[in-house]
Order: C-alpha cells, then sequence, then structure tokens
C-alpha cells in the first residue's frame, strides 16, 4: 500500500497534468505544487494547505476526489 504522502504527491501530479487550466483557475496552485514535490512532512501540509486554497475554482473530473485526499492530509 501507498504512504499518505506519495498518495499526496500522486493527485498533485494530477492537478499538474491539467495544464489546459494553469491559465485559469489554477493560476498560483502550479506553482505550490511543483514546489511540495520536493518537500515532505510538515512542510508538505503546510503546502498542500496553500495548493487547496488555490484549487478552489478548479473543474475537473477527478477534483473532487483531489481536495478530499489533500484535505484529509491536512488535517493529520
Amino acid at each position: 500500500m501507498k504512504s499518505v504522502e506519495e498518495q499526496v504527491k500522486n493527485v498533485i501530479h494530477k492537478i499538474l497534468e491539467d495544464e489546459k487550466s494553469y491559465k485559469t483557475s489554477l493560476n498560483w496552485a502550479v506553482n505550490y505544487c511543483r514546489h511540495a514535490l520536493s518537500q515532505s512532512g510538515e512542510k508538505l501540509r503546510v503546502q498542500c494547505l496553500y495548493i487547496l486554497n488555490n484549487i478552489q475554482h478548479w473543474r475537473h473530473p477527478s477534483a473532487k476526489d483531489v481536495r478530499a485526499t489533500l484535505k484529509a492530509f491536512t488535517k493529520r
């Protein structure tokens, strides 16, 4: 089974894969996501808070699952 941090990084990759939304709903979130991929522990948790705050208007088929994973991780 994957670790929780691996799951978080997988959903961050899903955000980064949606390149067509970079200029609109993912504007600031892209940089936060890229930065989060090199972090772990508390730093990753804080970065996920920034990401969550900046993907509020992101519409994607997996957006709901991505948000749920990030929210669960930040509440640890």
